[in-house]
C-alpha cells in the first residue's frame, strides 16, 4: 500500500524457527501492538519472568526484529518492534517452517480470544459493543477473494498500532485476526 511501511518479508528457515517459538511470537506480537516496552513490562504481558524475556528479546534482535531505545526516565531501556508486519515467501523448501509459524500464529490467536472471552463482561459496555467475534461462509472466487483480502488489508492496515501517528488519546490496544481460506471438507478435498 502506498505511503505505508512494508511488512517484512520472511525467507530464512531460521528466522521462521525463531518464530515459531511461542514466547517470541507473543513477544514481538506484543511490542508491534502496544509499542515499546521494558522486559519486566512485556514478562507481566506474556506471563514470564523478566530474565527469561530479556534473553528472548535479545534472540529476537539478532534476527533484526526488535531493538532497543532509549529510555524516557534514564532508567531501564525499553525494547521495541522493529517492524509493521510480517509476510512470508512462497519458497516451497520452507513450508514446514511456514506451517510451524502459522501454528504458532493461531495458538496465539486463540489464547487471546480465550482471554477476551474470560474479561469480556469486566470490560467497560463500550468496549463490549464494539467488538466483534464473526464467521462468514462466503462463495466467491479465487480472484474476488484476493480482491477482498487485499480491501481488507486496505481498510486495516492504517490503523495498524506500529504505524499509526494519529490514534486519539483514547485508543488502545485492538487485536484483529483475519483469515481466508478455501474450505476443505474432513477428507481433505476442497468443499464445493
Amino acid at each position: 500500500m502506498a505511503g505505508l511501511p512494508p511488512r517484512k518479508r520472511i525467507e530464512d528457515a531460521e528466522l521462521m524457527r525463531a518464530l515459531a517459538h511461542p514466547l517470541r511470537s507473543a513477544l514481538l506480537d506484543h511490542l508491534m501492538a502496544v509499542g515499546p516496552r521494558t522486559a519486566s513490562d512485556c514478562a507481566t504481558a506474556v506471563g514470564s519472568s523478566a530474565s527469561n524475556i530479556s534473553w528472548h528479546l535479545r534472540q529476537l534482535a539478532q534476527h533484526g526484529l526488535v531493538e532497543r531505545v532509549e529510555a524516557e526516565d534514564g532508567r531501564e531501556r525499553p525494547w521495541r518492534a522493529c517492524q509493521v508486519g510480517l509476510e512470508f515467501g512462497d519458497d516451497p523448501s520452507l513450508r514446514g517452517a511456514q506451517l510451524a509459524v502459522l501454528g504458532t500464529t493461531l495458538a496465539r490467536e486463540r489464547e487471546l480470544t480465550e482471554r477476551y472471552l474470560d474479561a469480556a463482561d469486566r470490560l467497560e459496555q463500550e468496549w463490549q459493543d464494539s467488538s466483534g467475534i464473526n464467521t462468514y461462509s462466503l462463495r466467491v472466487t479465487a480472484a474476488e477473494l484476493d480482491k477482498l483480502v487485499e480491501g481488507i488489508d486496505a481498510l486495516v492496515r492504517p490503523y495498524v498500532g506500529a504505524i499509526r501517528k494519529d490514534a486519539p488519546e483514547e485508543a488502545r490496544p485492538v487485536h484483529l485476526g483475519f483469515r481466508a481460506f478455501l474450505r476443505i471438507d474432513a477428507e481433505g478435498k476442497p468443499s464445493r
